[in-house]
């Protein structure tokens, strides 16, 4: 029998530290519900030393020492992410993958060939090592479409209530793309169109998206919203909120690269504001 090729069957998910592991968590379910291969990635982090700080060199024993630590953590994170595996009852695996002065060349190796990745938000009381950084690797780096579960609100996902974050752009269409085999399990899609500005000529905003997402039998509403005081993110947020919508579809978007990749000033809100998932794709 023919499988779809557009079907979620594996999903990467990288392991927190310490805490509730609510993306692991996440990961899990989602990858029993949609009979997909888990994978659990968790960072041994090396500790970054600005040279012009120390007055001397760092003392080898120091280097082994702290390497040894945050491969014994990541290991101890794995134990945890193997017990949440086996209570889902979903086939999975963990790898341990280094980091050393912030080089994400194992992530990405590690990343490249899967259909989703599942990360937890930032958080400011018990923060992971380099997190916004590793989102945007998973972001641009891999190309991955990328779920942010949040550490406080939503402690599960379920599809029902959808909210698609739509200018048109290709970074939002790839988003919707990557997010049909999650949108085909969603009740209700609300399309939001933050105004920002007078549209093109003969252009009705909205009909695209809603055309694509009605041939794909999604009961769809198309809802144009004002722009917030705080910007295009707290306006959808705010609507999500106010629709008890489940989760957020959005493209994700960077403006330049230095040493990394620069969110912008949108995704970067919602990576921080969101309390229900967020899916993006840049």
């Amino acid at each position: 029998m023919a499988r779809d090729g557009a079907a979620i069957r594996d999903i990467t998910v990288v392991v927190d530290g310490g805490g509730e592991r609510r993306a692991a968590q996440v990961a899990a379910e989602l990858a029993r519900v949609t009979g997909a291969h888990l994978t659990g990635l968790a960072l041994a982090v090396d500790p970054l030393v600005p040279v012009y700080t120390v007055a001397a060199p760092i003392p080898t024993d120091f280097i082994v020492a702290a390497h040894e630590q945050g491969v014994a953590d990541a290991k101890a994170a794995l134990d945890a992410f193997d017990r949440i595996g086996q209570a889902a009852g979903v086939p999975s695996e963990g790898r341990v993958v280094e980091s050393i002065s912030g080089d994400f060349s194992g992530l990405v190796r590690n990343a490249l060939l899967t259909d989703l990745a599942v990360i937890g938000q930032n958080d400011p009381n018990r923060e992971e090592p380099l997190r916004d950084a590793l989102i945007e690797a998973l972001l641009f780096q891999c190309g991955l479409p990328t779920l942010l579960v949040p550490y406080s609100g939503a402690r599960e996902f379920h599809p029902d209530r959808a909210v698609i974050a739509w200018n048109g752009s290709p970074q939002a269409a790839r988003a919707v793309r990557a997010a049909m085999p999650l949108l085909a399990r969603a009740k209700s899609v609300l399309v939001a169109i933050v105004d920002e500005g007078a549209p093109p000529a003969g252009i009705e905003q909205g009909a695209d998206i809603g055309a694509y997402l009605a041939r794909h039998d999604l009961d769809v509403t198309i809802r144009t919203i004002a722009n917030a005081h705080e910007g295009a993110g707290q306006a959808v947020l705010s609507l999500a909120a106010d629709e008890a919508a489940s989760w957020v579809v959005m493209g994700a978007y960077g403006h330049s690269r230095i040493r990394q990749f620069l969110l912008g000033g949108v995704t970067r809100h919602v990576l921080a504001s969101a309390t229900i998932p967020v899916l993006m794709a840049h």
